[in-house]
């Protein structure tokens, strides 16, 4: 059985409310579809623009100019931001075009079904790091101005957010259009009275050194350093992309606005970024002229106050402005920030568990993360952290840019973005296995393995790996793992149509459904990525990809193992590896982040600390493996026991469908007895008006009054049969009561009158005794073998059998056989003719069961008739008439039933007239010649099958092959015994 012949028992989906009412849900696991794209451009353009009013800018801006001085900050900002401009164009074109997130478009782009779930945490990552630099700005806010604790303040500024993000775009367009004006206006007027009241602010901006060690010049080292951490920006293309999937259709009467929102909301928003980290450093000087330190300098807050102090000459006012400006700012930025996470922790949850709480759950998980990141204080290692995850996040963009820009150019890869679990190989080493090489080399570059000058530049190390390594791996793989099997319903061109799912009954548009073969119908893509039974069995691997593996798997593991035991440790490695890795990065992070940052301690303490790692990793290293182990045992019993409930279910439906089937079938049954007898009669009558009607009229009496005789004999056979045989035993008791009298009178008087014991000695009593038992059993035997011969002929009949059902050709082959029992009898002219059965194994065969009955019986009576001819002339005494029944399957469809005899064959001659009507070879009275005839309009035409005659050294082979589903021919079912 082929994996797609596997069926599955459907089960129905009932998503909780959160996932079924869109509004909230935002199809966060789905393509957008037209019917929910219902606002304009610039509404969603306003909205995806609203998301960068981030104050990490700012604050990013003045570390850079604080760490390395203007030059080197100002040059690493302007080129990132053009780097990050190129990337984002394909990006966000192709996933307004698509219409899906940044998620399902790294799926199609190179990374598949579960190699996107990789990226699928980075994303969420870089969600819940920005919500927490943000929210932390706003704390700090709210502690200047309201003097609320920090802690207090991270708390506030994590739970105002979750209200407004419940609802999604929906509401979250709405604060975005009427913050945008106040955001703007706050944002820029403290650059122009600055500007305008300090001019030599801008000179000081200039000239500024910082921390710079080579003062104002420029440094390629320094320059890299600060490109790294301006880098890690790059992963809120992702954000915007969330927001443009909404835009509407691009037609040609939208065309020109639906490029400028495209531009302005997807690669542009680094445009006004790169413009706010600029600002940023310029802010961070002017709050150090101002008296500010230079670790105050680089609070968001700190910033705008001295900004807005050239706008208003009372503190007071200048503290309620910036704080204002700052709480505008963060919960714009945060709203995009929760958004986005919750897609992202959606996509990578419902791939690991196979299921979907609902994004409102995520959305909580990802602002719990990072309230927890704000009060460890992550604002005090932004740089650190930023810089590092920068170097994942460019070579995640980096292979998805190569894919959409020179592999689907150069047709290394599909024209079209596929995202549907059911179309997608589980991982494409194209942009994945790009991804994950160019993150090694830059990480290893980033801690400085390779020295420091390519320490400083492990970002563009990233990139330009990354977007080198994918079209060399999609030319070395001609492409091939990006698409498991064709996608049929893309090629149906159904517009706007909408299918229904078969598993949560909904309808969605095509471009959202996939054709599941092991459910047999349409699957929404969360259903199909939701479904843990299926095992993947609609996507056949392709015989090169099996033959490496068969290959790898042999040389690996089969020749010194067992396969179950192979399977199960390859399963150990990979999660074992994976946790141990992720283990050790983490604690090498920490490591890093911790130890490293603290230069004044000694080498010996470090030595010491790292020496404590490595205890306590190695030291988990074992509950680690043994945890695994049981997961994958554990795992291995539940496929058992899925594959074994699904075998149940599928025999329990079918059996459910049986017995309705023949439910409704006697319900219907007296109507259609009538209807039978109204067609029955129009076709007797228009039976009389050509030869083939006439010939169906003749075959029609010749077996309806064969069946009706038999049917008689067997009625009344049964009755007097069934009258003794019940009766058997009560002459048994009658009997022994006699014989106990007879033995009670000669003990009550043992002196016998003469005439009485002279009538013993005549009857011979003991003979009766002994005898009548033995003559009781031979009676019950030939009773038994009546019942036995009538019920062959119901079974041969089958009155009440005339319509096409499941049946044991063996059975009717017996049953016809026994009907023939006394022709196959010795007679004077030849011996008993042998019965020889080689039966294979037949299924149950759909099929009118009277007719093929009659075949049978049509085909070993001629068989029996040319024996008794070839014994009538034959001279050798030590012949021995045989006829020969051999079933067997031909393939799954067809079954093959051959009835050869050892008599003197057909002459080649008369082969061609064989299934003639009224043709044959017996003498007159002797047979009309249909039995053939009829033989074959019941085998070909009434069940789509062959029946044919095969020459043999001696005797005759006719060979009988018939379907074994029936087909629905257009043909009656002939005949229709009554």
């Amino acid at each position: 059985m082929t994996s797609t012949d596997r069926k599955i028992v459907k089960e129905r989906r009932d998503y909780n409310s959160w996932v079924a009412t869109e509004t909230l849900e935002d199809y966060s696991l789905r393509y957008a579809p037209k019917s929910f794209r219902k606002w304009s451009e610039f509404l969603v353009a306003n909205t995806a623009i609203g998301g960068i009013s981030f104050l990490a800018l700012e604050a990013i801006g003045g570390s850079l100019v604080i760490n390395y001085g203007f030059t080197n900050s100002f040059w690493a900002i302007i080129v990132v931001s053009l780097i990050i401009f190129l990337a984002g164009l394909p990006i966000a074109y192709y996933a307004s075009k698509y219409n899906i997130d940044i998620d399902l478009l790294t799926r199609g782009a190179g990374f598949g079904y579960i190699g996107s779930t990789i990226t699928s945490l980075i994303y969420a990552s870089f969600t819940f790091i920005f919500f927490a630099l943000e929210a932390a700005i706003m704390a700090q806010a709210l502690e200047l101005y309201f003097h609320i604790p920090l802690a207090w303040g991270y708390l506030i500024s994590s739970i105002i957010i979750i209200p407004i993000v419940f609802y999604g775009i929906t509401l979250i367009n709405q604060l975005q259009l009427w913050t945008q004006p106040i955001w703007l206006f706050l944002m820029v007027s403290p650059y122009l009275f600055v500007l305008h009241k300090e001019p030599e602010a801008l000179n000081d901006w200039f000239n500024f050194t910082g921390n710079s060690p080579t003062g104002n010049q420029f440094d390629p080292i320094l320059f890299g350093m600060a490109a790294t951490v301006s880098f890690s920006l790059i992963a809120q293309l992702g954000e915007q992309i969330d927001y443009l999937r909404f835009l509407p259709p691009k037609k040609q009467n939208n065309s020109r606005k639906w490029w400028i929102a495209m531009l302005v909301a997807g690669p542009g928003w680094v445009v006004l970024g790169g413009a706010k980290q600029l600002g940023g450093a310029f802010l961070a000087t002017l709050a150090i002229a101002h008296g500010n330190t230079m670790a105050k300098a680089k609070e968001p807050i700190q910033m705008y106050l001295a900004g807005f102090a050239d706008m208003f000459s009372q503190p007071e006012i200048v503290l309620f402005v910036a704080t204002l400006f700052v709480i505008i700012s963060q919960i714009k930025i945060n709203l995009t920030n929760a958004y986005a996470g919750s897609l992202a922790w959606s996509n990578f949850f419902s791939r690991l568990t196979h299921s979907h709480p609902g994004r409102v759950v995520w959305l909580i998980f990802n602002v719990a993360i990072a309230l927890l990141l704000m009060e460890l204080g992550i604002f005090e290692t932004l740089e650190s952290i930023l810089g590092l995850y920068s170097n994942v996040a460019i070579a995640w963009v980096g292979a998805i840019v190569a894919d959409l820009v020179v592999n689907k150019p150069l047709k290394l890869s599909p024209s079209y973005i596929e995202f549907k679990r059911a179309y997608l190989y589980n991982i494409n080493p194209v942009g994945f296995g790009a991804m994950a090489i160019a993150s090694v080399i830059a990480i290893m570059a980033f801690v400085g393995f390779f020295g420091p000058f390519l320490q400083a530049y492990s970002p563009f190390i990233a990139l330009t790996v990354a977007f080198c390594l994918s079209p060399i791996i999609a030319l070395v793989t001609q492409g091939k793992y990006y698409i498991a099997r064709q996608n049929t319903v893309r090629t149906l061109n159904l517009n706007d149509s909408l299918l229904t799912c078969c598993i949560c009954t909904e309808s969605y548009e095509a471009e959202d459904m996939a054709f599941c073969p092991v459910y047999d119908g349409y699957i929404c893509s969360l259903c199909c990525s939701l479904d843990a039974r299926c095992d993947d069995q609609c996507k056949k691997e392709t015989p090169e990809i099996a033959e490496e593996k068969s290959s790898f798997s042999q040389k690996l593991i089969r020749s010194k193992i067992s396969p179950l035991l192979g399977q199960r440790i390859i399963k150990f490695l990979g999660i074992f590896v994976s946790i141990a890795g992720i283990l050790a990065a983490f604690l090498g992070l920490l490591y890093y982040l911790q130890i490293e940052q603290l230069w004044a301690i000694s080498s010996y303490t470090k030595q010491v600390v790292g020496s404590v790692i490595q205890v306590v990793f190695f030291s988990l290293l074992l509950p680690i493996g043994i945890g695994v182990w049981w997961l994958v045992l554990s795992e291995e019993s539940r496929e058992r026991a899925e594959a074994e409930l699904d075998k149940q279910n599928i025999q329990l439906q079918q059996e459910i469908a049986e017995r309705k089937r023949a439910e409704i079938a006697l319900q219907e049954l007296a109507q259609e007895l009538e209807i039978r007898v109204e067609q029955r009669t129009a076709e007797l009558s228009e039976a009389l008006q050509n030869l083939r009607q006439a010939q169906t009229q003749l075959i029609k009496e010749k077996l309806s009054s064969l069946s009706q005789l038999v049917a008689g004999i067997a009625h009344e056979i049964n009755n007097p049969v069934s009258f003794i045989h019940g009766n058997l035993q009560y002459a048994k008791t009658y009997i022994e009561d006699l014989l106990t009298l007879i033995d009670t009178y000669q003990q009550e008087i043992p002196e016998t009158p003469p005439m009485v014991a002279e009538l013993f000695d005549e009857i011979d009593v003991d003979f009766i005794r002994a005898d009548y038992p033995k003559l009781l059993e031979s009676m019950r035997v030939g009773t038994d073998r009546i019942t036995q011969i009538v019920l062959s002929l119901r079974v041969f009949s089958r009155l009440d059998e005339s319509e096409v059902k499941k049946v044991d050709l063996h059975q009717g082959l017996d049953s016809t056989l026994v009907i023939l029992g006394s022709r196959l009898k010795a007679n004077s002219e030849r011996s008993e003719i042998e019965i020889l059965k080689l039966y294979g194994d037949l299924p149950l065969v759909e099929c009118y069961a009277v007719e093929i009955n009659q075949v049978f019986l049509n085909l070993l009576v001629n068989a029996i008739d040319a024996l008794d001819d070839f014994c009538r002339n034959c001279q050798s005494g030590s012949y021995s008439p045989t006829i020969t029944i051999r079933t067997c399957l031909v393939d799954s469809e067809w079954v093959r039933i051959e009835i050869a005899d050892n008599g003197s064959g057909i002459p080649e001659h008369i082969q061609p007239k064989l299934f003639d009507a009224f043709f044959t070879t017996k003498d007159v009275g002797k047979g009309m010649g249909l039995g053939l005839s009829i033989s074959y309009q019941i085998v070909v035409e009434n069940h789509g099958g062959k029946l044919y005659f095969l020459n043999v050294e001696q005797g005759a082979t006719f060979v009988m092959e018939i379907p074994v589903r029936n087909k629905s021919f257009s043909a009656e079912p002939f005949p229709k015994l009554s």
